[in-house]
């Protein structure tokens, strides 16, 4: 059975920091990354940052310098340390995990800056 379960949302004032965790079980094929993926409201779903299990990472131009992302792909885990929060970060992030042709998701986890 699929699980993934994440952590780490909430509010927190602009400035702040929050750090997001995911872990995935039950994956019936090789992780190639883990990341994370934000939809705001009345926007469309959006990468914020990426690990590959080469241990190469991709982000989103306005994660570049606040938000920084680290894992073990080998074990089905990903963090997302977020710093120096805007109100422009509240979103619903979404842990990703991909595989070859297949990507799974998980609920989501609310994050909200107050400004």
């Amino acid at each position: 059975q699929v699980q993934v379960i994440e952590s780490g949302g909430g509010l927190v004032q602009a400035g702040g920091s929050l750090k997001l965790s995911c872990t995935a079980s039950g994956m019936a094929f090789t992780i190639s990354a883990m990341g994370w993926y934000r939809q705001a409201p009345g926007k469309q779903r959006e990468l914020v940052a990426l690990i590959s299990s080469d241990g190469s990472t991709d982000y989103a131009d306005s994660a570049k310098g606040r938000f920084n992302i680290s894992g073990d792909i080998a074990r089905s885990t990903v963090h997302m340390q977020m710093n120096s929060l805007k109100p422009g970060d509240t979103a619903v992030y979404f842990c990703n995990i991909q595989g070859h042709r297949i990507n799974v998701w998980g609920q989501g986890t609310q994050v909200t800056v107050s400004s």
